[in-house]
């Protein structure tokens, strides 16, 4: 039986627990599975994946372009109050822990990293915010490119950078695996809720197959053996969702579109 080939395209402080998920889809349906870390959205294409954990931006995106390409089964609702029992999360804006900065406002004219240029959270996000308090005009000093939201952290830490967005998954699990980076960074503003990175299949897999695979992921959060391994991406459950609850975040991008705002300054 050819395998059924699962790309991520998220942080790789998560990637243990994706794989996890991977491996535990390919035993509930008794089916050879494979999972892809891939580094950018930009490959999406190129990795001919059967399904992905990928970003809510890239998927708006992709949508576009291919309109029939993907098709949604599920995304992860996580741990914690804050995200509401609902598939969403946050962008936390993160400075050095010494350093002086207060809030948003603080940081024109600083040097802002972010972690790919299609991330909603490290990208879409904070253009949608700047684009909200009206600053398109060059409103950060620098913004470069830090490769990934690990990088951005540490930079932050190192001083080489002021500040940046982070995923909250992202950095909750970063302080989880090294608790050391609690007393490096602060967090001094938050953005969103965005919907949540979602699950998207290739629209031509097999019906069974795909309502098989919804099937065990919207289960794997009962499994009271998965749950320990779940909580390490700090991960509750998996529910339905439609292309709709992505709205917000094509709404975000048609604003930034119509305000001729796509890239942070």
């Amino acid at each position: 039986m050819k395998a059924i080939r699962i790309a991520t395209f998220l942080a790789p402080n998560v990637y243990p627990v994706y794989r996890f998920i991977v491996e535990y889809i390919g035993q509930k349906l008794d089916c050879p599975t494979e999972i892809i870390y891939v580094n950018s959205h930009d490959d999406y294409f190129d990795v001919a994946a059967d399904m992905s954990f990928i970003c809510g931006l890239p998927y708006i995106l992709f949508m576009e372009q291919v309109p029939d390409a993907l098709e949604l089964i599920a995304a992860p609702v996580l741990l914690g109050e804050r995200y509401q029992n609902k598939p969403i999360y946050f962008s936390d804006v993160i400075v050095a822990k010494d350093s002086s900065y207060q809030q948003l406002q603080d940081l024109r004219g600083k040097k802002w990293g972010y972690n790919e240029k299609i991330s909603q959270s490290g990208y879409g996000i904070t253009r949608h915010h700047l684009l909200k308090m009206g600053e398109t005009d060059g409103f950060f000093g620098r913004v470069i490119d830090a490769k990934s939201h690990q990088n951005t952290m540490s930079l932050v830490a190192d001083r080489k950078l002021d500040a940046g967005a982070i995923d909250t998954q992202v950095l909750e699990v970063e302080w989880i695996q090294h608790p050391e980076l609690r007393g490096q960074l602060r967090i001094i503003d938050s953005f969103g809720p965005s919907p949540i990175q979602p699950v998207v299949v290739d629209k031509r897999m097999p019906d069974v197959l795909k309502s098989d695979i919804q099937g065990v992921l919207l289960a794997i959060g009962q499994d009271e053996n998965a749950k320990a391994e779940l909580a390490k991406g700090i991960f509750k459950r998996f529910v339905k969702v439609t292309d709709s609850d992505y709205d917000p975040i094509r709404a975000m991008l048609e604003q930034a579109r119509k305000a001729n705002f796509l890239e942070l300054q």
